[in-house]
């Protein structure tokens, strides 16, 4: 009975390391089928392309801060995209869309043109306007500060003469200097400014070139003969009674900028220069004529406009 139990519980210990055996070797031929049918993810090698990081408009001026660099497959990248090292967003600064850019669509040299391409202007101007250059200085210019994009007004600086007494007859006339706004809120579109690598220090601009309608275009280029052209840089956030461009109205004429102070005279710089008293009322140049009929006097003011 003792030697049967024993064979007994031999053959069930050989089945059951049999079993075991068997059960692990099925497993690793398991693993093994599916080690073979997952593949091993190889990481995509990848570059960074130049994007736009919002929408770009036709037309529009561009500045870094509407470029964004994006990982791209390297697979599907286009000859014509521009990648990380071969350029920078600064190298595009002060160039103009020529086609609509969709926001993270890559940024290509075709839908884009340098200034002093051509085709420049025209992909800049919006629909009906007109380009039109002035020659600027140092000082006229704003010292190199500013750039394209910028809103500006125009200012006109020229000599005049007047009586230096009104109102007396055998008048001498005395030369004065006044400077006029001309046109307000006007958008720059191009200066002629480049940096000076040998001597690091930035070259003034000899041209500026404006975004303006057909009339104002004529008032410009008269204003360039009548006397000294400035600019004034208007801020980038407009005040109250500000921010709307003096445009032509339906009939081509210019809106009058007659709200307050558009000139000042040399007589009101320095109360020690001659100068023709104004009239409260309109700001107009007021003369006094005597006039002597029979024994008696009679006074008359004329106002003339400066």
């Amino acid at each position: 009975m003792r030697a049967r139990t024993i064979v007994l519980l031999l053959v069930a210990l050989v089945l059951a390391g049999g079993t075991t055996m068997m059960a692990r070797f099925w497993l690793a031929s398991q693993r093994a089928q599916t080690a073979e049918a997952t593949p091993i993810a190889v990481p995509t090698p990848s570059k960074s392309v130049l994007i736009a990081r919002s929408q770009i408009q036709r037309g529009q001026l561009l500045k870094p801060e509407d470029f964004a660099w994006q990982q791209w497959p390297e697979g599907g990248v286009d000859k014509n995209y521009i990648v990380l090292g071969t350029k920078s967003p600064d190298d595009f600064t002060g160039w103009v869309a020529r086609l609509p850019i969709s926001a993270g669509e890559p940024v290509t040299e075709a839908k884009i043109i340098a200034p002093g391409n051509r085709g420049f202007l025209a992909a800049v101007l919006h629909p009906g306007m007109r380009a039109v250059s002035v020659p600027v200085s140092v000082t006229s210019g704003i010292s190199g500060f500013v750039f394209p994009g910028d809103q500006v007004d125009l200012l006109m600086t020229y000599s005049y003469q007047s009586p230096q007494h009104p109102g007396q007859g055998n008048q001498v006339m005395v030369e004065h200097k006044a400077t006029e706004t001309v046109l307000k809120n006007i958008r720059v579109i191009a200066i002629d400014q480049k940096l000076d690598s040998k001597a690091g220090e930035p070259v003034v601009a000899k041209t500026a070139t404006f975004e303006v309608t057909p009339k104002q275009s004529e008032i410009i280029a008269l204003a360039d003969q009548m006397g000294k052209i400035s600019l004034s840089l208007r801020s980038l956030v407009p005040g109250p009674e500000e921010g709307k461009t003096e445009v032509a109205d339906s009939v081509g004429e210019v809106q009058a900028a007659s709200a307050g102070e558009t000139y000042t005279m040399d007589s009101d710089v320095s109360p020690l220069l001659p100068g023709a008293s104004k009239s409260k009322e309109t700001g107009a140049d007021s003369a006094v004529t005597t006039i002597l009929r029979g024994g008696q006097t009679a006074t008359t003011a004329t106002t003339t406009q400066p």
